[in-house]
C-alpha cells in the first residue's frame, strides 16, 4: 500500500471523542502530566496563561486533547469544580 500525498486524508474521530466534555479533558491531560512526572497544575496553568501548548505533554494525546477546549472554558470549568466543592458542598 503506497502513500498518497496528493489526496486530502480524513481523520473522523470516535463518538467517545467527538463529544468530550472539559471536564473529562482536564481530567485525562491531567492524568498524562501525572504518568510523564510533571506537575500539571502548574503545567496547566502555564498552558492556560500562554496558549502555548508545549506546556502540555504530548503523551496520550493530551496536547491535541487540551487544544479542543477554550482556554476560558478550561477555567470556567476548575473554578466551577472550585466554587461548587469549596463553598457551596461544604458549608460551614
Amino acid at each position: 500500500m503506497g502513500n498518497n500525498f496528493s489526496n486530502t486524508q480524513y481523520f473522523k474521530a470516535t463518538a467517545d471523542e467527538a463529544n468530550i466534555e472539559v471536564s473529562q479533558i482536564l481530567e485525562r491531560v491531567y492524568k498524562a502530566l501525572v504518568e510523564k512526572g510533571y506537575n500539571p497544575v502548574n503545567q496547566i496553568v502555564g498552558y492556560i496563561m500562554s496558549g502555548d501548548p508545549t506546556y502540555i505533554t504530548s503523551h496520550g494525546g493530551a496536547r491535541s486533547l487540551i487544544m479542543r477546549a477554550e482556554r476560558d472554558e478550561l477555567i470556567e470549568e476548575a473554578l466551577t469544580y472550585y466554587i461548587n466543592n469549596k463553598f457551596i458542598n461544604h458549608k460551614n
